[in-house]
């Protein structure tokens, strides 16, 4: 393969739901770029994408696959991706190192829940979009119910460069009215005449011609200038409008393909070449907000986007040259972490076929492989350049279960598996988590976790459990109390003993703390000689008070006193839970000149806690996370009564493009398997968001379900 310079590379999405059709024009493109000689079915389970054996059970896309074809002098590196919203890490991966997305439409169907997600995405991330309408040799392809729910779902973006002449079984044939011709094709193969339009389509064409001119002019002042003196503009000039309306994101050009019958599929190719932006114009930011312009005279940077492990190849690190070149046997340098790597090879990629090239410029796709300590989200760059590519942001996770090995002796190799996939998929979040004593896996939804179940199961022969994972809830208090506890134990030789006196107040923002309380109707005031004062990694505080008078205690054993009342902070007395935003006063004790010691103390100090915690109106806290649904009007009811049945407050609505929004917060509790229920419920159409929000009581009836459920754990242990 001859190296392409940065003016003769297009980067191209495919984007498109499940089904519409991705994978066949991919391979149909690479049949077209002569990098396959012949054309695979996902039926037959040989294309080049949807290679691995899960993508082949299943018969769809769940990883995004690099591709490329050269055609007309130029290359087309093309990133096949997902249509399941599941699985959209792979889709945001290649919105950072593509230029142009086509938007694959199948015509049976029209805009479907895919279809609507991913154009979010594209608008969200300012990606050119050019709309192929793929299977209309299908029986029941419908033209204009698709034009229809085009414009329903993208406005007047969608322009038709294409129609076709007769959509259905016998579909050959279609009118480009960019070139104003008709294109019938005479096999498979993307054999085709050029015709002139037939006499019955004259008028229709001309008209579309024309709106097409005029959208195309309001684009450019002079070309708008000149259509109203002229009345037309050439070909080029078409062109030059619609590309300014392309690359700004307001017009969606849409064209005509049958991929399985390699009908319109050239023609898609030309017009990428002519109108879809090259990488010469990207420009990247650093970390810092700095300008990268994509530039072969520039130092040598490249950025990882994707990691995978191949059989045979081991670690294969997918990479875009941002800027510079980068050769075969080039050394890098990791600027995040300082540690050099070689590049020994550069492959260009097409899914499992990998063509050696000995290297690439500014702008280009391809991938290397052994590299020793690189993941996805890094830059590579040539010794004296410290650029840092700012990284692809993930969005946050929707899903989250609990996850352990089913023979114990898998743990370990278990926990290397989910490292290794959380490598190769940054949405795929592993949380080892010390104060809910489980493992909890975060992804984008159950088919996203299902997947890696099968993997783990099928491929790495390990049984698994998924369940619910336990809540992080907090404990607190509501009042003043106070407790004392004398721990005495003598069993021959020293004995133990210690006993404390305590007082526990809760922290309430913004109020100080006194020394005057009244108890039991009796006022008591103590004697502050120290404050220790600790915020808890977990939230929320801890305010220690010493106000031992006397010599009832000596100093020595405050310390233990501490850790024993800090111990029950962590393995609270409720339910085990974190505690939080507690003041203790430590006013009094007695000790023994014998067998007083640290444990004594620290003992007692537990226990005179724990006792003075349950008298002090305790309660327990739930996360709340603030969640952001964006649903159809017509499912609004239905999702809007779901969420009141888990608890939810909702806390606003509104509009946005045709979209209901819904704000409210939901308790993490009422959240397991929502993104499979909110599916359901909307037939797949709404999808949302959900962040952490803040700590709040449960109702009284919730906190007597778990104090149960906590005693009944306690006696079966």
């Amino acid at each position: 393969m001859k190296t392409y310079s940065t003016e003769n590379i297009r980067n191209v999405v495919l984007l498109g739901g499940t089904r519409s059709g991705k994978t066949t024009l991919a391979e149909t493109m690479m049949f077209e770029g002569k990098v396959i000689d012949r054309r695979g079915t996902v039926e037959a389970k040989n294309t080049v994408s949807d290679n691995t054996e899960v993508e082949q059970l299943y018969q769809r896309s769940i990883y995004s696959t690099p591709l490329y074809a050269e055609y007309m002098d130029n290359k087309l590196n093309i990133i096949d991706t997902p249509g399941a919203d599941d699985f959209v890490g792979g889709v945001i991966s290649a919105f950072k190192v593509c230029d142009t997305g086509v938007m694959v439409v199948n015509a049976q169907q029209g805009v479907e829940v895919g279809t609507e997600i991913l154009g979010r995405y594209a608008e969200q991330y300012k990606m050119p979009v050019i709309i192929g309408v793929n299977q209309l040799d299908a029986e029941k392809a419908n033209w204009e119910n698709t034009i229809e729910s085009l414009h329903q779902a993208f406005g007047s973006k969608p322009v038709i460069v294409q129609y076709p002449v007769n959509p259905g079984l016998s579909f050959d044939c279609f009118i480009d009215i960019l070139k104003m011709k008709m294109y019938r094709f005479k096999d498979e193969n993307g054999t085709r005449e050029e015709c002139e339009i037939p006499a019955d389509h004259k008028d229709e064409a001309q008209e579309m011609k024309a709106a097409l001119m005029e959208m195309a002019a309001e684009n450019d002042e002079a070309l708008m200038e000149k259509f109203f003196e002229a009345g037309e503009l050439t070909e080029e000039e078409v062109n030059k409008g619609l590309k300014i309306g392309f690359d700004n994101g307001d017009i969606y050009p849409v064209f005509c393909l049958s991929a399985k019958k390699d009908i319109g599929v050239k023609r898609l190719m030309d017009f990428i070449i002519d109108v879809a932006p090259s990488p010469a114009q990207d420009v990247e930011k650093s970390k810092e907000g700095a300008d990268i312009k994509c530039n072969v005279a520039g130092p040598t940077s490249i950025f990882v986007y994707k990691t995978a492990v191949e059989q045979h190849l081991g670690e294969v690190t997918y990479f875009k040259v941002i800027s510079g070149k980068i050769t075969e046997g080039q050394d890098v340098v990791n600027p995040e972490t300082g540690s050099k790597e070689r590049v020994s090879a550069i492959y260009a990629v097409a899914g499992k076929k990998k063509e050696k090239v000995s290297e690439m410029l500014a702008g280009d796709l391809g991938c290397t492989v052994k590299l020793k300590s690189v993941k996805t989200n890094q830059t590579l760059n040539q010794a004296g350049n410290d650029n840092v590519v700012a990284p692809i942001v993930f969005p946050p996770s929707k899903y989250r279960t609990a996850i352990k090995a089913k023979v114990e002796k898998d743990d370990e190799k278990l926990g290397e598996i989910l490292n290794r996939a959380n490598a190769e998929d940054p949405t795929l979040v592993i949380e080892y988590s010390k104060e809910l004593k489980q493992t909890i896996l975060n992804g984008q939804g159950e088919q996203h976790i299902n997947i890696l179940k099968w993997y783990i199961n099928n491929v790495q022969k390990i049984e698994i459990d998924l369940f619910a994972p336990r809540i992080p809830y907090r404990e607190t208090i509501t009042k003043v109390a106070v407790a004392s506890y004398r721990h005495k134990k003598q069993s021959g030789g020293a004995g133990q003993f210690g006993e404390v006196h305590l007082l526990i107040e809760p922290i309430v923002e913004g109020v100080e703390a006194n020394n005057r309380f009244k108890i039991d109707g009796r006022e008591m005031v103590l004697n502050i000689k120290g404050k220790e004062e600790y915020t808890m990694d977990w939230g929320g505080k801890l305010e220690y008070y010493n106000c031992i008078v006397g010599g009832a205690i000596d100093a020595r054993f405050m310390p233990p006193i501490l850790k024993g009342v800090m111990e029950k902070m962590v393995e609270g007395p409720l339910t085990g839970s974190y505690a939080r935003d507690i003041r203790v006063f430590v006013f009094d004790g007695k000790m023994h000149p014998v067998d007083s010691n640290e444990l004594s103390f620290k003992l007692a100090a537990r226990n005179a806690f724990k006792e003075a915690f349950k008298n002090a109106g305790p309660k327990i806290m739930e996360p709340i996370y603030n969640v952001e649904v964006l649903v159809p009007g017509d499912c609004m009811g239905d999702v809007m009564s779901d969420l009141q049945n888990r608890r939810s407050i909702i806390e606003g609505m509104s509009s946005e493009k045709g979209f209901q929004v819904l704000k409210a917060r939901v308790p993490l509790a009422e959240l397991y398997k929502y993104s499979t229920t909110l599916s359901s419920l909307t037939s797949g159409r709404a999808t949302f968001t959900m962040a952490f929000a803040d700590y709040q009581q449960v109702p009284a009836d919730v906190q007597d379900k778990l104090l149960k459920a906590y005693e009944e754990e306690q006696e079966d242990e």
